[in-house]
């Protein structure tokens, strides 16, 4: 499966951004579907993942009470919804997905997925 990210951009502390991420080549609905980020020097991190073998939904502890993914069979998008931006989370944003069981320990790192998208850059002014 192919992934292509968007929506990301410049926004003030407290804003609110989209991300969208399209599949082609196959339908998303069979697929665990994730989020990370990355800011330079560090190491890619998790966000927020829907772990499709248990149907659940799991969000790193930074983006808890901000951030809402979904999935949208009709589009084969998966959205990342983040309200009040805060500074600290200005990074390249990166959708991801994954056909393969994981451990919920490797599920909530990159080597849980397969699949990524480009990354899209998202930065929050102070």
């Amino acid at each position: 499966v192919q992934l292509q990210a968007c929506g990301g951009g410049l926004v003030q502390t407290g804003g609110s951004l989209t991300l969208s991420c399209t599949a082609a080549g196959r339908t998303l609905d069979f697929y665990s579907l994730g989020w990370f980020r990355q800011v330079p020097g560090k190491e890619r991190e998790f966000v927020v993942g829907f772990r499709r073998s248990t149907s659940n939904t799991y969000y790193a502890d930074s983006a808890k009470g901000r951030f809402t993914i979904s999935r949208d069979s009709a589009k084969n998008t998966v959205t990342l919804q983040m309200n009040s931006l805060k500074p600290e989370d200005t990074a390249v944003y990166y959708c991801a997905a994954d056909n393969s069981y994981r451990i919920l320990s490797v599920f909530m790192t990159p080597a849980g997925f397969e699949y990524w998208g480009q990354g899209t850059q998202v930065t929050v002014s102070s």
